[in-house]
């Protein structure tokens, strides 16, 4: 939808002007040291952020307007390119930092990983390889339907290392809600797990994710992660263990 077709749409805009001051009490304990950063973003707000932005992030394409504010509508940045999944990985990495701890994760039944910078480049590198192996390019969607495990970050890290947009999908959720959701997207490739935790108890996650499936058309792999070993229903050349395709993929991309 065009940005005028979209602002149409809109009945009626608010402008708000009220303040409304922190109390004494609470600025007392606030942990401020100075109120320079305030300063310069209530002087120049754009300056402030296109300073952030420059000194934060890695650009592969500097911007050429730091904001169009067009009310309702605010782009930023206009013009910048930059790869999300190489701001949080790969310039850590580059800086010396990979074996500081990107991820500490602790799952239900008390289980933990410890993952590095390192670690993870590895992993998520190895992971858009395996998108791209099964066919999924930039511009393509990919739906997220996992329980809360490191793969999921993973799987976010990868779609955005190849500009595949992604959609998370909550694993509580139905399998007709995440078919509405396939549908939305018109995602290519599912990524979920065989099941997950819950309670203690392990609930299964892939026969909501074959509903979905039968009930959408643009699905064309399903990348299954071993999370709670229940046994599943594996389609041949649509469904792919994620240990399996991992072990065989390359760690650059």
């Amino acid at each position: 939808m065009a940005d005028e077709e979209r602002r149409n749409d809109i009945d009626a805009l608010l402008a708000e002007h009220r303040t409304f001051p922190p109390p004494d009490e609470f600025k007392r304990d606030a942990l401020v040291a100075d109120t320079d950063l305030y300063d310069e973003a209530s002087s120049d707000d754009e300056g402030f952020w296109a300073r952030q932005a420059s000194e934060l992030l890695d650009w592969t394409t500097e911007w050429t307007t730091i904001l169009e504010w067009d009310l309702p509508d605010a782009k930023w940045f206009v013009g910048g390119e930059l790869n999300v999944s190489a701001n949080c990985l790969d310039r850590h990495v580059d800086a010396g930092l990979g074996d500081k701890v990107a991820i500490h994760w602790e799952g239900e039944p008390g289980d933990t990983r410890t993952i590095t910078y390192a670690e993870l480049h590895a992993e998520v590198q190895r992971f858009a390889n395996v998108l791209k192996g099964l066919g999924v390019a930039k511009g393509d969607r990919v739906n997220i339907y996992l329980p809360m495990i490191p793969e999921a970050a993973v799987a976010m890290l990868a779609c955005a290392r190849i500009g595949a947009p992604h959609s998370v999908v909550f694993g509580g959720f139905s399998s007709q809600s995440l078919a509405d959701r396939i549908d939305d997207a018109q995602a290519k490739l599912l990524v979920t797990a065989d099941g997950g935790y819950r309670r203690g108890d392990v609930f299964a996650l892939k026969p909501a994710a074959d509903e979905a499936v039968a009930k959408s058309s643009t699905i064309e792999h399903i990348v299954v992660v071993r999370r709670g070993e229940n046994d599943v229903e594996m389609v041949e050349g649509r469904d792919h263990w994620y240990h399996e395709l991992m072990a065989e993929a390359d760690a650059e991309c």
